[in-house]
């Protein structure tokens, strides 16, 4: 009886870390914002008058493909992720899980995602989060170990949830959807490159080249994130002056947007990784603190 309980109790231990290994595939915190970008653009469309099951199946339908994207590309870096110690503790290799499983179950959640957004949005929508995934999965990738450019094709599939979003509710691609997809590709530059600044030592073990102009970690580096930041300032306005959204929201990404740029202008300064530390993390808060405020702040 000991013996039973006992064989019990560690297949479900070994259950339970399967489960794990595979939800860290996903990168629940990049797909969950993904998912939530997605949200974003469908309500802001909306209005106000929201579908709550089509929103619900977005969501979840997002989070499918971006964790199946976020899977392919731990397949595709297996060995890379090996060199660093930021990814060094990842399910393939520590080897939790066979590549053979990774590749399994990252077809199996993409089909997931697939059918829920194609049954419950529109073809469209459906046929740019495949495009999405293979951005990302496919084309920046591999891009990584090539140079800086890697940054400008990630930026699209990075950029495309908050438009996705907004073709699941309209089914078009309006002036209004190119402006939250505009937002949020500017925004992934110094999200991008404030990454690749602090994990400069461990991207060049893996031979990535994600840094701007000559790849180092200097002023012109740092002017580069400091002129993308700026963008944001005017970009984040134009919301309010196509009548998408009101003033409030108009004020909250100003200020957002000035402090997320002395954020760059201290790099500028020092260029210190404690600096680029910062940017990093307020790129983080930049993008969901301003969606928050379009979406309190939508003219329905």
């Amino acid at each position: 009886m000991i013996s039973g309980n006992s064989t019990n109790l560690t297949f479900g231990s070994l259950l339970a870390l399967k489960a794990k290994a595979y939800l860290e595939l996903m990168k629940m915190r990049l797909s969950l914002l993904v998912a939530f970008s997605s949200a974003f653009g469908y309500s802001l469309a909306m209005g106000g008058n929201v579908d709550w099951a089509q929103l619900i199946m977005l969501f979840i339908g997002g989070w499918l493909i971006s964790g199946a994207s976020c899977t392919i590309n731990q397949v595709l870096e297996k060995d890379y992720d090996l060199l660093m110690k930021r990814t060094q503790s990842r399910p393939l290799p520590t080897e939790r899980l066979t590549k053979q499983e990774a590749i399994t179950f990252a077809g199996f959640v993409a089909m997931a995602g697939i059918l829920i957004l194609f049954q419950w949005t529109n073809l469209l929508t459906t046929a740019l989060a495949v495009l999405s995934m293979i951005l990302y999965s496919f084309v920046y990738t591999p891009l990584k170990r090539v140079g800086p450019i890697a940054v400008f094709v990630g930026a699209f599939p990075g950029a495309l949830p908050p438009l996705l979003g907004w073709v699941a509710a309209t089914g078009v691609i309006s002036h209004e959807a190119m402006i939250i997809f505009g937002i949020q590709f500017i925004w992934q530059f110094p999200h991008f490159w404030a990454i690749a600044w602090v994990a400069d030592e461990d991207y060049k073990k893996a031979g990535f080249k994600l840094l701007p102009v000559a790849g180092e970690k200097d002023m012109k580096t740092a002017f580069q994130i400091m002129t993308y930041t700026l963008f944001l300032i005017p970009l984040g306005l134009l919301p309010m002056y196509f009548g998408i959204t009101g003033i409030n929201s108009g004020v909250v990404a100003t200020i957002c947007g000035v402090l997320f740029l002395a954020q760059t202008i201290k790099l500028m300064r020092d260029q210190s990784r404690k600096s680029a530390l910062r940017i990093m993390f307020g790129s983080f808060l930049y993008l969901p603190i301003v969606q928050i405020a379009y979406l309190l702040d939508m003219v329905k």
